[in-house]
């Protein structure tokens, strides 16, 4: 899984232990040791269609309903969002891969690819903090991939080289 908002980030919680799944570090929690969190920053690797693919994984974004969840008592997780140490961590490891991925799996999309057209009408848009899409948008412009997959936008659509994820699943390279 790919970390996303309205979660505490599992790095941040005492009971996920660190584990190797696909040549990289996940976290699992051992009472549910089938749910697997990918950890921001970490390339995996997968065998598609008999090539070994690189991907990166950077998950968060913001919960535009924030301030609505508050409101009401309900839980908000402050860093639901990229840190800026997550932040560095996925640069340095992009740079060390020379800008070079297979695929990016994302939480949320570059701030290019906004689906505007799925935005909530209630939500005041100038108190949504799109810093997360902003920064993903600086990497999309510097790196050389094939896919990027993403969801958080609750709808399934391709825009060139990026996949909008709902409730459908893809295999990789398709």
């Amino acid at each position: 899984m790919v970390r996303g908002n309205h979660e505490k980030n599992p790095e941040n919680i005492p009971s996920y232990i660190e584990s190797t799944f696909l040549d990289g570090s996940v976290l699992i929690e051992p009472e549910y040791p089938n749910l697997i969190f990918a950890k921001d920053g970490e390339v995996y690797s997968f065998d598609v269609d008999e090539k070994q693919k690189r991907a990166i994984v950077i998950g968060g974004a913001y919960s535009v309903d924030k301030y609505y969840r508050l409101s009401k008592g309900y839980k908000w997780f402050e860093d639901e969002q990229p840190s800026d140490e997550v932040k560095a961590t996925v640069e340095k490891k992009l740079s060390q891969m020379n800008w070079k991925v297979d695929y990016v799996l994302t939480h949320t999309a570059p701030i290019r690819y906004e689906p505007r057209e799925w935005f909530l009408s209630m939500i005041d848009q100038s108190t949504v903090d799109n810093s997360t899409e902003i920064w993903l948008d600086e990497i999309f412009q510097k790196l050389q991939f094939e896919k990027w997959y993403c969801g958080h936008y609750h709808g399934e659509k391709t825009i060139d080289k990026i996949t909008f994820m709902f409730n459908g699943f893809k295999v990789l390279g398709e």
